[in-house]
């Protein structure tokens, strides 16, 4: 059977530092990335590092394709709520393409 086309995430490692003020950054990103196709896999959550360092929080967002997730990103809209990440909390954000 022939396999759609590999689906693209952003995976972000987050450590918040202003958590009252992250709050504001969830509130606004959520409704952004929901509407350009994001679907929230893993948003924070326990979690056991096995191996190397991570930031305390991990968040995945599916999206339909890599270039839909690059798309997200760059987004106006989620760019400029982004600033408030910035903000209040340390991250590390990747963008990949899933397995085909």
């Amino acid at each position: 059977m022939p396999q759609g086309k590999p689906k693209g995430y952003i995976i972000g490692h987050i450590t918040v530092t202003d958590p009252e003020a992250y709050k504001e950054y969830v509130e606004r990103d959520t409704p952004i990335l929901l509407g350009l196709g994001g679907r929230f896999i893993v948003r924070g959550g326990t979690s056991d590092t096995k191996e190397g360092s991570f930031k305390q929080r991990c968040v995945v967002i599916e999206f339909p394709s890599y270039e839909a997730a690059q798309a997200a990103y760059n987004d106006p809209a989620y760019q400029d709520v982004m600033t408030i990440r910035h903000r209040t909390a340390e991250s590390d954000i990747l963008i990949v393409e899933g397995a085909p």
